[in-house]
């Protein structure tokens, strides 16, 4: 598989993560504030499993283009990345545990697994990607750089919200999570309609080339 192959597979992914995030947090609020609509939270459950798989499976495709210039980076990444996706996957689990009548005491349980995932693992995944993506050359610096701006500002989200300063799916809240939103989403879009962009190494093999046009003309 090329390194294009690789990138827009991440680029699908990442798209994908959007695709079914949005519309699952819509479909089971209703459920897991007053317990209607069981149907919709069910539903919402299935495409949450396949967000776990999406966000595990970004990292997979990154994991060869990113090692090259940093390993640490981009097993931190994967990581980070599995993390998230297994706690999607206890929330589904806390949620089809209510649906089939488990105590509604476990909703709080669902909250923190949701704050801990979505609410926090994205901030962590920007600052091991962007700084990965940028020594990699994969996209134009201000799309990762977009995700360094989002990463603390979505951290302090997180923080609000475990003090209780802040609702997790408050307007502030959002606010703050809009530029790693954007950040997700302009990565993911460029990396399925262009691929990777300057590849590793190809910075070094502009320099060589340079050198040895430059000792041939002198």
């Amino acid at each position: 598989m090329t390194d294009q192959h690789r990138a827009r597979i991440a680029g699908a992914l990442y798209l994908a993560t959007f695709a079914t995030s949005i519309p699952a947090l819509l479909w089971k609020t209703p459920f897991l504030r007053d317990g209607s609509a069981p149907e919709a939270a069910a539903a919402a459950s299935l495409l949450e499993v396949v967000l776990a798989f999406a966000c595990a499976g970004t990292a997979v495709a990154l994991f060869p283009l990113l090692r090259r210039r940093s390993e640490t980076l981009a097993l931190g990444f994967v990581a980070a990345r599995t993390i998230e996706a297994t706690l999607v996957l206890i929330g589904v689990a806390v949620v089809l545990a209510i649906v089939g009548g488990a105590e509604r005491s476990l909703v709080p349980v669902h909250d923190a697994v949701f704050l801990l995932g979505p609410g926090l693992m994205p901030a962590i995944n920007a600052a091991l990607l962007a700084p990965a993506v940028i020594r990699a050359r994969l996209v134009p610096r201000a799309i990762p750089v977009l995700g360094l701006v989002g990463s603390p500002l979505l951290m302090v989200s997180a923080v609000l919200s475990i003090l209780g300063a802040v609702d997790q799916v408050s307007g502030l809240a959002g606010l703050l999570a809009l530029p790693i939103a954007l950040w997700e989403f302009v990565l993911g879009a460029w990396l399925l309609a262009r691929g990777a962009g300057a590849r590793p190494g190809a910075g070094a093999s502009g320099e060589v080339s340079r050198r040895r046009r430059g000792s041939l003309l002198s």
